[in-house]
């Protein structure tokens, strides 16, 4: 039996598994964004746990509910699960930036949630995003960081991106991943 905590890998998702609305309000208008599919299959295929971790201030903001955010969220999953991707859960903080919140990204509280639940050392885990804020997560609990240059990363990369590996979206992003591990 194997006792070894499964790795995860922690997504943002709008600009990184989806296109960015700016506050998506509507089932109706996700986009997954090239190259997402594969990347998540990929990483899905090699052992890797998939979660997604989101700021939704829409929701404080007034621009949807958290009743649309759900099925948002379900209709993503569904769309990915019919391509071979299983994500385990959807994190998200519904607070503005003014609010102070703990679990508002680039603080640690999404991800802590997320490895009580999930059960994995966020240490070991690695945080793909396109905003500073994901960079900046995946610090604060010491994982590794991938950005992407979707969304709004290319913005992210010339404004002096500290991750760890950049790529320009999430297939890249797996590929140089799972070459990492192999060369291990």
């Amino acid at each position: 039996m194997n006792n070894t905590p499964r790795r995860y890998v922690l997504l943002d998702r709008d600009g990184t598994i989806i296109v960015e609305k700016h506050y998506l309000a509507t089932v109706e208008g996700i986009e997954l964004l090239p190259g997402a599919v594969e990347g998540l299959r990929a990483l899905g295929q090699a052992g890797y746990g998939l979660a997604v971790v989101t700021n939704q201030s829409g929701v404080a903001r007034g621009k949807l509910t958290l009743e649309t955010l759900g099925a948002i969220h379900d209709e993503i999953g569904r769309r990915l699960e019919r391509e071979g991707v299983h994500l385990a859960a959807f994190y998200y903080c519904p607070h503005g930036p003014a609010e102070g919140c703990s679990c508002r990204k680039p603080k640690t509280g999404l991800v802590l949630r997320a490895a009580g639940e999930l059960g994995f050392a966020p240490a070991d885990a690695i945080v793909i995003g396109d905003k500073p804020a994901d960079v900046e997560l995946g610090r604060n609990c010491g994982a590794r960081t991938v950005l992407v240059r979707t969304g709004y990363g290319r913005e992210t990369e010339a404004a002096g991106s500290a991750a760890d590996v950049v790529a320009d979206d999430l297939a890249e992003a797996a590929r140089r991943i799972l070459e990492q591990v192999a060369t291990r």
